[in-house]
């Protein structure tokens, strides 16, 4: 009772900092914002965007260690040994109404951004971005990074309350609170939509392979490689608080302690969230409120047309699919045989035939559709090669 009353304190208190953030970024009036537009060439470039905070700039090239700046700017000897320094921040006085994070857009034209190398453990908002409050960036690669941070950490922004579109990053991603592979916390009314992480995501609290905290919108995405954590710890997204995720998966390796799934560790109790045509494939392993998709749904919240395959191994409190449930369930599997695990708190359990036969989820009112090996038909969402293949997403390439 005390852990529950804890975890409710908790989830209040977050939720008034939310409406706050929400009510301040409505007030965000009155500061003249630096607004040169900058075609990116080199690390300088790259630098003098932090000095036009509200230009739309371009990358025009790959950057890597071996264009001028990266030794100054993104190298481990740089800035004393800390590396690149984040673009936007916020002050204590004005929150994200600060004038100092990014409002601008960032177009990486397909281009990518090699070899960044960050190591502030004692800071927060840590990225290539730090924060970004109605900005957009898009079409970006962050390719062999190392990013080690405090809290809100992730390969590409560290708080985004605006768009990322089209963007990957591959790399080692480590922090304390609010940690993702991507993008270490999203906000309230912001979007990570048609990107991805690949590598090694390493945190405490609200760890997650792509996102670390989401109460924005995450869909068309995914994220591969291990996340390791302690409470709240899911392979795509740590914690899903007032958020969604939807045609989504992940594939990581995920291994905490409690609130421990294999694509959201809480999905939260609060809210309306919403968790549709998505799945999980990687191994999960924690102590309590373990899932194979979902460690713990929360009151209210929502799974739908979902499944998982990967093998989940706990204590107490441990699901084929969720691990404990306070709210719905529906249209909703897992492998029973890859899964180790007979019994789920929600969704229902399937032989591995049965998980790759087209009727199993044409009957429950899934969108699919059987194509051939190699083919997606991509006007449905889900496509399968019926009895060789799970369900996959239909955008999957």
């Amino acid at each position: 009772m005390l852990r529950k009353l804890n975890c409710y304190v908790t989830r209040v208190s977050i939720f008034l900092i939310t409406a706050a953030l929400i009510a301040g970024m409505a007030g965000c009036d009155g500061y003249t914002r630096p607004s040169q537009n900058l075609e990116i060439q080199t690390w300088y470039d790259l630098d003098a965007v932090r000095d036009n905070l509200a230009g739309n700039h371009t990358l025009m090239n790959d950057l890597d260690s071996t264009i001028p700046g990266y030794e100054e700017l993104a190298s481990p000897t740089a800035n004393g040994g800390k590396g690149w320094e984040p673009i936007g921040t916020q002050d204590a006085q004005h929150g994200m109404c600060s004038p100092t994070i990014f409002w601008g857009t960032f177009d990486g034209q397909g281009y990518e951004i090699c070899d960044l190398y960050i190591n502030r453990p004692d800071e927060s908002d840590v990225g290539l971005f730090g924060v970004t409050s109605d900005g957009v960036v898009r079409d970006i690669g962050i390719v062999n990074a190392t990013v080690i941070g405090g809290n809100a950490v992730g390969g590409l922004v560290g708080t985004n309350a605006g768009t990322v579109s089209n963007c990957y990053c591959s790399g080692n991603v480590t922090g304390n609170k609010y940690v993702g592979g991507l993008v270490g916390e999203t906000i309230a009314g912001s979007t990570v939509i048609d990107s991805y992480f690949t590598g090694n995501v390493i945190g405490n609290l609200q760890v997650g392979g792509l996102a670390g905290r989401d109460t924005g919108t995450v869909s068309n995405s995914h994220s591969t490689g291990n996340v390791t954590g302690v409470d709240t710890v899911g392979g795509l997204v740590g914690y899903s608080y007032y958020g969604s995720v939807s045609d989504s998966y992940s594939t990581s390796s995920v291994t905490g302690e409690n609130y421990v799934g294999g694509l959201v560790g809480l999905n939260d109790e609060v809210g309306d969230n919403i968790v549709s045509n998505s799945y999980s494939t990687g191994s999960v392993s924690g102590n309590e409120y373990v899932g194979g998709l979902i460690g713990s749904n929360g009151d209210h919240s929502t799974v739908s047309n979902s499944y998982s395959t990967g093998s989940v191994t706990g204590t107490s409190y441990v699901g084929g699919l969720v691990g404990t449930n306070g709210g719905n369930v529906t249209n909703s599997f897992w492998d029973m045989e890859t899964s180790g695990q007979s019994t789920s708190d929600g969704g229902s359990g399937k032989n591995t035939t049965e998980m790759q036969d087209i009727t199993t989820f044409s009957e429950a009112g899934w969108n699919i559709i059987a194509v051939a090996p190699g083919s997606t038909n991509t006007t449905l969402i889900w496509n399968i090669v019926n009895v060789v293949t799970y369900p996959f997403l239909s955008w999957q390439p």
